[in-house]
């Protein structure tokens, strides 16, 4: 029976490649930006002429991906120590990464069997490892929210014993930073800018003074060193001389 074509952009989208490589082993692509079903054409493992693909065609990819339950979207801790009152107590929030979880079905199901499957998951793991080293990040797509600039922090067996095929699932674990490098370029474009501008000041900061006798951010004070018990050349100060 044929699908419409909603449901196939959905399976396609959401289903066969919702992970996009971005940076990393995918900055020499123009754009930047590598779909996993691409990785996986390119490694070997997945349908070359994705636009001519039948519903038929849709079944036949080397992996599906899926979100597993537990992803975040906000996720903010509760400060726990003391607080002067309830108001600072209720806006005392540490905000956590994102988290999200994608479950990549792989059963060696194509032409090659496992030996197949043996070649690509090698090759993919690869890829995914470079890409990590290198400071790739991933855009995950899912239904209901898009992550973007993740970073990979696990690829995990969680392969499930209803079916005799061992090693047919795989776990893939996604964080999203708390400070990406946009947001860090940013921060450091204003601190600079503010340094550059000046930052105003009241004068001088009270108690500082340096040590020649200088006053930070104001004029210098006036500075008399004490001569009271001081004697001039051969003439007693008034402390006794030690024998």
């Amino acid at each position: 029976m044929a699908i419409s074509s909603g449901a196939a952009a959905f399976k396609l989208q959401f289903q066969i490649s919702p992970i996009m490589l971005t940076g990393g082993i995918a900055g020499a692509i123009p754009g930047g930006v590598l779909p996993v079903l691409t990785l996986a054409n390119i490694l070997g493992g997945g349908l070359t002429d994705v636009g001519a693909a039948a519903d038929a065609a849709l079944d036949s990819f080397f992996a599906y991906f899926q979100p597993l339950p537990g992803s975040t979207m906000i996720d903010q801790q509760i400060g726990m120590y003391p607080f002067a009152n309830q108001n600072v107590a209720a806006n005392a929030t540490i905000q956590e990464p994102w988290a999200v979880s994608m479950l990549m079905i792989c059963p060696a199901g194509r032409g090659g069997g496992y030996a197949t499957k043996f070649a690509l998951m090698q090759a993919m793991q690869s890829a995914f490892d470079n890409h990590n080293k290198s400071g790739g990040l991933y855009n995950v797509m899912t239904p209901s929210f898009v992550y973007t600039d993740t970073v990979m922090t696990a690829m995990t067996d969680v392969s499930s014993s209803s079916t005799k095929q061992v090693q047919n699932a795989y776990k893939l674990d996604f964080l999203k930073p708390l400070v990406t490098l946009a947001a860090a370029a940013g921060a450091q474009s204003a601190l600079m800018s503010a340094v550059t501008n000046g930052t105003p000041t009241t004068g001088a900061l009270s108690g500082a003074t340096g040590l020649t006798g200088t006053t930070i951010g104001g004029a210098s004070p006036t500075f008399v060193p004490n001569t009271a018990n001081q004697g001039g050349a051969g003439v007693s100060s008034g402390v006794p001389l030690l024998n």
